[in-house]
């Protein structure tokens, strides 16, 4: 039976998530402490919250959790999750870091219109990924920065603005939109990247 290990910081969509990964034989623990979520199979960042509030609820943990994820525990961040694996958010700046697993910031959308909610396209890079969406339920209003473009897997834009909305560095995977949220073909494409990440395990 394979173990996902859900992170809660106090803020994350729990419910959506869950009832979109349960099942197909899964162990799933929700636990506010993510040193003991990394003794799972794979990590589960949630989507929704603020990004110095998540870094808090960490309590220090990231250069651990940076050194895990980086010798392969299998782990994805969706939404605000994605943006934990980044160094720091112009949310909170000089302030909270984050995991820093890829280089790079988290910065304000600049856009007419922020927060961007709702459906828009996917751009997948050549061989980005055998698992592909073409549209996903996306509400940010900040977007992650690589320092180098080499761990985006996908883009998206809107409006004006262009922004990675799928990376993958080692074993983990982070996205922008919210595939618990983007209808059958988002539940399809979650768990089939959960079950890609389990066989890296």
């Amino acid at each position: 039976m394979s173990r996902i290990g859900i992170f809660d910081y106090g803020a994350g969509n729990l419910h959506s998530l869950l009832k979109a990964i349960e099942g197909g034989g899964r162990n799933i623990s929700v636990d506010t402490d993510i040193r003991a979520l990394l003794s799972a199979d794979i990590l589960i960042l949630p989507g929704v919250g603020a990004f110095g509030a998540a870094a808090s609820a960490m309590r220090g943990a990231q250069d651990y959790v940076r050194s895990a994820l980086a010798d392969g525990q299998p782990c994805l961040g969706v939404c605000l999750g994605m943006q934990m694996l980044f160094d720091t958010s112009e949310e909170t700046p000089d302030a909270n870091q984050g995991i820093g697993l890829i280089p790079g910031r988290v910065t304000r959308l600049q856009t007419r219109k922020v927060p961007h909610m709702g459906w828009n396209e996917i751009e997948w890079v050549e061989g980005g990924s055998r698992l592909q969406m073409v549209a996903a339920y996306f509400a940010n209003a900040y977007v992650c920065e690589p320092e180098d473009v080499s761990p985006v897997l996908a883009w998206t834009t809107h409006q004006n603005a262009r922004f990675a909305s799928v990376v993958r560095t080692a074993n983990t995977v982070g996205v922008q939109f919210h595939p618990e949220k983007s209808s059958v073909s988002g539940r399809s494409f979650v768990n089939g990247v959960i079950d890609e990440l389990l066989q890296c395990k």
